[in-house]
């Protein structure tokens, strides 16, 4: 059994960057299921659950804007992390002021999107919790209802927040641009779908109090099309790819 919503969602700007450029980020045309399922993880969020997209509606125009924006060049190490907590002398920080970039990006700006998603049951932590799916159900109905949440939820990047989250009976389609609609049957080609970690949500040391995560991961594919702004995100993950 699984629990549906729909949802309203509007942002200044959004970026879901595309996998194939390595530098200055481009965003997609449109929302990928990934970046939609980490905002509704910004809502509420429990390895009990996971989160499924059905159905994208894309109510704004398409329309890019090119940016600049400050980023530093640098990674945290891993190991400069763990030498820390053993109290060695190693430093994780990043400074700023040295490590500063200017990068360009291809963003979307003034965009709204309809999202149709369900939630079902995982089987971790909670496979002997009675009425489980009603709880969770009724948490995420309260938070959309009363705009609440952990953190601030995105738009593909942190620097991006959602401007509104509308939780909403059915999406009034006639709200559909013209200039969506005029598009008609688009081929958006190969988008990224999500991240997949090879653990699947589970510790590797199977130790729930004090969890080890892997950190090996792939990204998975698949080819939507957008017919009249409606991508069915449910009929071309069947067809997804590695």
């Amino acid at each position: 059994m699984s629990y549906g919503f729909k949802i309203m969602v509007e942002g200044d700007y959004a970026c879901f960057t595309r996998t194939e450029f390595k530098v200055e980020r481009v965003s997609y045309e449109v929302p990928t299921p990934g970046a939609l399922e980490g905002l509704l993880k910004s809502i509420y969020w429990k390895p009990a659950i996971r989160y499924v997209i059905d159905r994208i509606i894309v109510f704004n125009p398409i329309d890019f804007a090119n940016i600049r924006r400050n980023e530093v060049k640098d990674k945290v190490l891993l190991s400069a992390v763990k030498g820390q907590m053993k109290g060695t002398e190693a430093d994780p920080s990043i400074y700023a002021s040295e490590s500063r970039s200017q990068r360009a990006a291809m963003v979307l700006k003034n965009v709204k999107y309809g999202v149709e998603f369900y939630f079902e049951l995982t089987g971790l932590k909670n496979e002997n919790e009675k009425d489980g799916e009603n709880k969770h159900y009724n948490i995420i109905k309260r938070r959309l209802e009363k705009g609440q949440w952990f953190r601030n939820p995105c738009l593909g990047c942190c620097e991006f927040p959602v401007k509104r989250i509308e939780l909403v009976e059915d999406f009034d389609m006639n709200l559909i641009s013209s200039a969506i609609k005029e598009m008609g049957d688009v081929d958006l080609g190969y988008m990224s779908y999500r991240v997949e970690f090879k653990d699947g949500g589970v510790p590797d040391n199977g130790d729930w109090e004090n969890p080890k995560f892997s950190d090996e991961a792939t990204t998975l594919y698949y080819r939507p099309h957008m017919v009249d702004g409606v991508i069915d995100v449910k009929k071309y993950r069947e067809e997804l790819k590695c």
